[in-house]
This record gives structure tokens, C-alpha cells and sequence, in this order.
């Protein structure tokens, strides 16, 4: 089963391609810029090329549905209904906080955070277990401050995203480590994929929307970010 996968809810435009759980082609690039709507039909079909096969062959969409940039999602979600519906093929949507997580379950971590700057001292955010991948609490809005995450203090805690540069700077939490260079990917919407194409868990796609988590107005002030 050839399945196409698009992630725009951050920096990086990301697209893959797999045939059932084998990555067959991953195109991707972080820009400062949010690049999704020049760049994401020129990496479909990159991607496409780079797998060896064409857009008919595609039997399912998957989508990195949030949160993140209210532009970048609006861009994904769209794109991916419109391959649904032009190819006929159902629609799968994966939190796109769980495709940060994936790398590095099963490195002694306790658990790992996925944080995703969303203005100020304000992120994106859920817990997970390092080994399991389980959501521990559940995705939110959270305004960091020093007594943040303050019950994991004596766990092992790796927290991933562009949100971790400024968690590091003020969180009072001596286990925690800190990688600041991970975005959601395409490539890690595969595995969880999978497991709803076998559950059938499909999106209705006339109905779908993108996992934006606040409401955009409340965050349209400064024109210059997304």
C-alpha cells in the first residue's frame, strides 16, 4: 500500500512517501520563512519521483494535523483533501507532536516533552512516556514559567522542539535535556499510520479540520510571525 504523507505544522515542510511501513522517499526542508505554500506541491512531487511511482498510485493520504502554525496547517489540511478527493482515497491525521516523540522512545528516558514555540513564553505541548510512546497528558497551550513541569523534577525528562531553547533558560529541572533542532516530520507519521489504517480510524474528509488548538484570532497582533 502506497501511502503519501504531508507535515506543515512547523518550519519544515515535510513530505514522504512509503509502501506500507517501508519509507520509500522523504523530501523536507526547515525555512524561517514558512515556505508550505511555494514549496509543498514541488516536494510531492519530488517525492513521488523519488519513490519511483505516480500520484495514482497513492492509496492513502496522511496528515500531521496539529498543532502548530495556523497558515502551515490550513496549507496541509487542504492539500491533503484535495488528494483524497481528486484520487478517491481515505484520510488519515496524526498529532503532529507524536512525529517529534518518535526518534528517541527507548533511550532511558522517562518521558520526552515536545515543545512547540507559539509566541512569548507561550507552547504547544504534551507529555509522553520514553519508552512507550503513551500520552501521559494530553496536548495544550502552556505558558512556561519556573515551577513548569516541576512534577517530573527527579524523572529523566528530554524535551525536543523549537520551544526547548526557552524552556531551558528558565525551567529549574536539573534531569532534563534539551534538543532544540527537531520539527515534526513526515517520515514519523508512518508508524501511527499504520495502526489507524488497521483500525480504520479515517477521517471524514469533508469535515476535517486541522488540530489547531487556539483560536488564530487571538494570536493575529504581530503580522510579522506565524
Amino acid at each position: 500500500m502506497k501511502i503519501l504523507y504531508i507535515e506543515t505544522s512547523s518550519k519544515n515542510c515535510s513530505v514522504a512517501i512509503s509502501d506500507n511501513e517501508k519509507l520509500l522517499c522523504l523530501t523536507e526542508e526547515v525555512s524561517e520563512n514558512y515556505k508550505q505554500s511555494e514549496s509543498l506541491h514541488t516536494f510531492v512531487e519530488w517525492a513521488l519521483e523519488g519513490a519511483g511511482i505516480s500520484m495514482k498510485d497513492i492509496e492513502v493520504v496522511s496528515l500531521g494535523k496539529g498543532p502548530g502554525s495556523y497558515t502551515g496547517l490550513r496549507i496541509g489540511a487542504s492539500s491533503a483533501k484535495g488528494f483524497c478527493y481528486g484520487l478517491k482515497v481515505p484520510l488519515i491525521a496524526i498529532n503532529s507532536l507524536e512525529t517529534m516523540i518518535e526518534p528517541f522512545l527507548g533511550q532511558n528516558y522517562d518521558f520526552v516533552i515536545p515543545l512547540i514555540d507559539a509566541r512569548r513564553m507561550e507552547v504547544y505541548t504534551a507529555v509522553y512516556d520514553g519508552k512507550t510512546g503513551k500520552e501521559i497528558s494530553e496536548t495544550e497551550a502552556k505558558i512556561l514559567d519556573e515551577t513548569s513541569f516541576e512534577e517530573f523534577k527527579d524523572k529523566k525528562i528530554l524535551f525536543v522542539g523549537d520551544g526547548a531553547k526557552k524552556a531551558k533558560e528558565i525551567l529549574q529541572l536539573p534531569n532534563a535535556d534539551f534538543n532544540e533542532d527537531v520539527y515534526p516530520s513526515a517520515q514519523y507519521l508512518i508508524r501511527k499510520t499504520m495502526e489507524k489504517i488497521d483500525k480504520k480510524e479515517f477521517e471524514d474528509v469533508a469535515y476535517f479540520e486541522p488540530f489547531y488548538l487556539k483560536d488564530f484570532h487571538g494570536v493575529k497582533k504581530k503580522k510579522s510571525e506565524d
